[in-house]
């Protein structure tokens, strides 16, 4: 079984990292033909700029483990989340200013993959149907915000998310998950900030490319995944290969894979890691393309669950 733990030498291994700002190109270049997500990247960043954010971190995760330790699989208020979201869109060109129905069509993806109502969810191979999971968290478009601007491209060091870099701002952070729709660059889906960090970058970017499911969603990004994937890391989850090879993604049901996954692999697909397991491909955490991921673990939706749960990270969100 994975070590659930946020262990000392992981902390050590965020903190050596190179604190590299990806500032982004612009938007004319090619539609991404891999999945590539800056949270990781981020969150080393992070805790190369705030020394006390390593604590926080490891007090989330030795909360996670007592909740799951505990069994306490279920929560919480009227044993219900409903989150509502604001979307922050930041347009150059028309194309960029997306329309309400791309943004309806994100939200409504967010609530079937959080529901286990994709209608691909009945795909998951016979041997991960016992820890697939219906996560059971609904999401509600609250308001849109919409600035004109003239930046090509974002890149990933949380400008969108500030008025003085010509950004905006995030509404009620603590109690509504902001979503920024934007040109970020250098090829990025999309990056999320994990639970720990400070209220006014918190929340999920997504570049408009990769966003819903109509308009200027492209294939092969262009299901609505790409918001599933960094919300997940919002709710504190990691990439499935722990980012690393045959790393650690602090879930005990989830296979331990090499490293991320591509495209859309034939199953099964098996691991060289210790044991060498099947590799749970279809997972949203992992890189596969949007019609290749269609499923959260139950051990994920622990982990998710905790951070909503009272004396969790982001228990405010679940206040009646």
């Amino acid at each position: 079984m994975k070590k659930l733990l946020l262990s000392a030498s992981l902390l050590m291994m965020l903190f050596s990292c190179q604190n590299e700002e990806k500032l982004g190109t612009d938007d004319t270049t090619p539609i991404a033909s891999a999945r590539k997500c800056e949270s990781d990247e981020v969150l080393k960043r992070q805790l190369l700029e705030n020394p006390g954010m390593a604590q926080r971190l490891q007090e989330i995760e030795d909360f996670t483990n007592e909740f799951i330790e505990h069994g306490h699989h279920n929560r919480l208020v009227n044993g219900k989340i409903e989150i509502p979201v604001v979307v922050n869109v930041l347009y150059k060109t028309t194309a960029q200013n997306v329309s309400l129905a791309q943004i309806q069509s994100q939200i409504d993806v967010l609530n079937k993959d959080f529901n286990a109502t994709n209608s691909d969810y009945n795909s998951v191979p016979a041997l991960f149907s016992g820890v697939k999971a219906n996560v059971g968290i609904t999401f509600v478009l609250d308001q849109v915000v919409r600035k004109s601007t003239t930046k090509t491209s974002w890149g990933t060091a949380d400008a969108m998310k500030k008025t003085n870099k010509g950004g905006i701002a995030p509404t009620s952070p603590t109690t509504k998950l902001n979503l920024w729709v934007c040109a970020i660059g250098n090829g990025i889906l999309g990056y999320a900030q994990f639970p720990g960090g400070a209220s006014a970058t918190d929340g999920v970017v997504i570049d408009y490319r990769y966003f819903g499911t109509t308009g200027t969603a492209t294939a092969p990004f262009n299901l609505g995944r790409t918001g599933t994937h960094e919300v997940g890391h919002w709710m504190n989850l990691r990439h499935i290969w722990g980012d690393t090879t045959c790393g650690n993604d602090l879930v005990a049901d989830t296979p331990t894979h090499n490293t991320a996954n591509y495209g859309i692999p034939a199953y099964p697909h098996y691991s060289t890691c210790s044991g060498t397991p099947v590799e749970m491909t279809m997972n949203y955490m992992d890189y596969t393309d949007d019609a290749g991921m269609y499923m959260f673990s139950l051990g994920q939706k622990a982990r998710m669950n905790a951070i909503f749960a009272v004396g969790g990270a982001r228990n405010s969100f679940a206040q009646p």
